[in-house]
């Protein structure tokens, strides 16, 4: 044949004949699916038959002259003339060959499985598309569930037309492409039929941190359009990949979107979205073994085009099997990674803001400018420069008015949609997901958009002022100390992870458990039992789609502790074990029903002597389980655990009696066990508690107050509150003084050498062994233990 090449026939050096995506097909099918990648045959049209067509019609002047002087700026212009094009050759006739080449294509296809009209996907591959410097992704057409070589014929001139769409030319020329060195290959490959099953997206490297230990799959029902778009709030996998090349099946995390709608074929309209039921939105749309299995073959892809990609999947309702359907480079995050420069966005003030909406940020930059609200193409006229682009959601038609946005807004969409994708592209925050912006956000209105705060986004009202800072992380060398940072939110943790540091010297549990679980753990205990306990009904609703209130707490805490781990892996990342005090418990679903009213809970029941206590034990045994699967089941042995507020040595034999039990032995697989240095009784016994424990991390804040007895939260006596008083110093100095003496670990995980650079530069003098800092602070210190090293080594 001399229009078509089937898929055997193609590799990825064949991207000038058959685009980027029907040459990714072919290089896959040929070489990745006896690795075990799983793609349906199909065949592509080369650029001769493109350029056949429009020689045959004699159309290339023609659209020449529609397209000259055309500025795609002006909308509206834009649109009219593209309609003009596309009309022109779709009242083009295919060429003869072409056509004789297409029907005998078909039946060999049709025949390879069995049938006489086999239902096809009819893509459209641009020739310049997917190159690693720019993604055509989406730029033109694709029909699904093609069941007739009639309706191939049509299909395949309307994949031609699709050449010249709106975004596709504007896409083109804001990139310097020429048109006509541009050329478009039509890929028909047996349809897989997700419409009775799930499809999506997968990322092998982390849409916003960057983080290349990460594989991100977005799985949806039905058809995988509602994913790309951002019409439906998909469900999200994160696969840690160092363990995954290990033979170890690590999901860090998983979240259930809504996916209220998925699309359908319908004979008249071709697609139909319908909504979903309860329990589809209930329950994810796809399991953990499918999640693994598309995770291995993102995995070999990836190895095979040694660079980060993007990838489309389906699942075949038929056969159940789930196939990759299209792979590319993925251009914004991996052109990032080899960069050492970062600019930091914050907000000048925190104070008296107005929230009006949220969502799931993109990125970590701020935007501000006046919303306007988009409903359709047809108002793009409307749309200014610097405006913020507010739409319930976008796509890729609406590429023209994006690049102008400042920062872009939408109801709908997960971090793999269109929106999500553009918005990193061209460098602007984005909040996607908001559910309400297009109703809480009106025309004119002057707004901030803020991606600098996490894995949430934020909408606020007024044009407020920010700040950018730039920084260049190779300034930042090695130092003696060892310069951890303290971190509550997993969310938060591939974005930390990227600043200087040797690790992490504080997670708190009690964070994860109260973003994560929000019922008291005592509550879940019991009705693992089968008793009735308060608030039950809220505690149910917020454990959706868990049935099983163990299971729920051992998945949510272990994707938080495990979320931590991979982000800074193989660094050592130090967990310390729930420390909620009594007041606080309370205010958990179910908790008053379990703790008392204490008269000064700092001082109560609080930390070790809480685990081993009868009325807590059992919830204190599955949080050691949790961390016992994140250690071994999940592969992330760089955890060490830390046990808060042990008054007595005997307290501490106890507790660890109780992990060895729950199968945290410490010393088994590298597991070291370390005590927070928090109250006198830990610097005064030192030699005792060294005996039982691998170190110390100092907590300044009740060391401070235990020491001046001072309580820390009383307003009338805070002034006396000060961790650089003398005795506090002689506390800390003779902690770090014993476990030298005992070749110990001792770090400081408490707020004090954050706050204060004459703590931070004593510790270095004394030469603890890390230091462990707030994430905004570690800037800031690293230049004073830097600098105080060197004043040690001239002294």
């Amino acid at each position: 044949m001399k229009y078509i090449r089937f898929f055997n026939e193609l590799n990825i050096g064949d991207i000038a004949i058959v685009g980027g995506k029907n040459a990714s097909l072919g290089e896959m099918y040929q070489k990745l699916t006896p690795k075990g990648v799983t793609i349906s045959n199909g065949f592509a049209t080369t650029s001769d038959a493109y350029w056949l067509l429009l020689e045959e019609n004699g159309i290339k002047d023609e659209i020449k002259n529609i397209l000259n002087g055309l500025d795609i700026t002006d909308t509206t212009n834009l649109q009219q003339r593209g309609l003009k094009v596309r009309n022109l050759i779709l009242s083009s006739t295919l060429p003869k060959a072409l056509v004789k080449e297409l029907e005998e294509a078909y039946k060999r296809l049709s025949n390879e499985y069995n049938s006489q009209n086999i239902d096809v996907a009819v893509r459209s591959s641009g020739t310049a598309e997917d190159l690693p410097d720019a993604s055509f992704a989406g730029q033109q057409e694709t029909f699904l569930n093609v069941a007739s070589y009639e309706e191939l014929l049509s299909s395949t001139l309307k994949c031609f037309a699709s050449l010249f769409t709106d975004r596709a030319i504007s896409y083109r020329t804001s990139r310097g492409f020429d048109h006509f060195k541009v050329a478009l290959s039509v890929g028909v490959q047996k349809m897989v039929r997700s419409d009775t099953s799930s499809s999506g997206i997968i990322f092998t490297i982390d849409t916003e941190s960057g983080s290349e230990n990460l594989i991100l799959i977005n799985s949806i029902w039905g058809l995988g359009e509602n994913v790309v778009s951002g019409r439906v709030n998909a469900d999200e996998f994160f696969i840690f990949k160092p363990t995954l090349k290990r033979g170890i099946n690590t999901i860090l995390k998983r979240s259930l979107g809504s996916k209220k709608e998925k699309m359908l074929y319908d004979e008249k309209s071709r697609t139909l979205n319908v909504a979903t039921s309860q329990s589809e939105q209930n329950s994810f749309s796809i399991n953990d073994k499918e999640a693994i299995e598309l995770a291995r073959q993102a995995l070999i892809i990836e190895e095979h085009y040694k660079r980060a990609m993007d990838i489309e999947w389906a699942k075949d309702g038929r056969d159940g099997k789930l196939y990759i359907v299209q792979a590319r480079p993925e251009t914004v995050k991996s052109r990032e990674s080899g960069s050492t420069k970062s600019e930091k966005y914050s907000l000048v003030s925190n104070k008296n803001l107005k929230v009006l909406t949220s969502g799931r940020a993109v990125g970590e930059k701020i935007g501000s400018g006046k919303v306007t609200i988009i409903n359709d193409t047809s108002e793009f006229s409307r749309f200014k420069s610097g405006d913020i682009l507010v739409a319930d959601t976008t796509n890729p038609d609406w590429e023209p008015i994006m690049k102008k946005a400042s920062a872009v807004i939408t109801n709908r969409g997960s971090r793999t949609c269109h929106a999500a994708i553009v918005a990193r592209e061209i460098g602007v925050a984005a909040v996607v997901g908001c559910s309400n912006a297009t109703t809480v956000l009106k025309d004119g209105q002057g707004v901030t958009v803020s991606c600098a705060q996490g894995d949430e986004g934020f909408v606020y009202d007024g044009e407020l002022e920010y700040t950018i800072k730039s920084i260049d992380m190779d300034e930042f060398k090695p130092t003696k100390t060892k310069l951890f940072v303290n971190i509550g939110n997993p969310a938060e943790a591939f974005k930390v992870a990227k600043m200087p540091n040797d690790g992490v010297g504080l997670a708190r549990m009690e964070f994860i458990m109260s973003n994560s679980i929000k019922a008291h753990p005592m509550a879940l205990v019991d009705m693992k039992k089968g008793k009735k306990v308060k608030e039950q009904d809220k505690i149910i609703s917020f454990m959706t789609p868990y049935s099983d209130a163990k299971e729920f707490f051992l998945e949510k805490i272990s994707e938080g502790v495990s979320m931590i781990a991979a982000a800074f892996y193989p660094r050592p990342v130090i967990i310390r074990t729930s420390d909620f005090k009594s007041n606080e418990y309370r205010n958990m679903l179910g908790g008053a029903e379990y703790e008392a009213l204490e008269e000064n809970p700092m001082l109560g029941f609080r930390g070790a002597s809480r685990y081993y206590d009868e009325s807590y034990k059992e919830a204190f045994e599955w949080e050691c389980a949790a961390l016992k699967r994140v250690r071994d089941d999940m592969g992330l042995d760089n955890i060490k655990i830390m046990l808060p507020f042990v008054r007595t040595p005997d307290e501490g034999k106890k507790v660890i009696e109780i992990m060895n039990k729950q199968g945290l032995t410490q010393g088994k697989n590298g597991l070291e066990i370390y005590a927070m240095c928090e109250i006198p009784s830990n610097v005064i016994l030192a030699d005792k508690f060294l005996e039982i424990f691998d170190g110390y991390s100092i907590g300044s804040n009740d060391l401070t107050q235990l020491t001046l007895g001072v309580d820390r939260e009383s307003a009338k006596i805070s002034q006396i509150f000060d961790e650089r008083d003398e005795a506090v110093k002689r506390m800390l100095q003779m902690a770090i003084e014993a476990c030298k003496h005992k070749g110990k670990y001792i770090g400081i995980c408490g707020q004090a050498p954050s706050d204060y650079p004459e703590i931070t530069e004593f510790l270095v003098q004394n030469n603890i062994d890390s230091i462990s800092l707030n994430p905004d602070s570690i800037f800031k210190m690293y230049g004073v233990v830097s600098n105080s090293e060197k004043r040690n080594l001239k002294a």
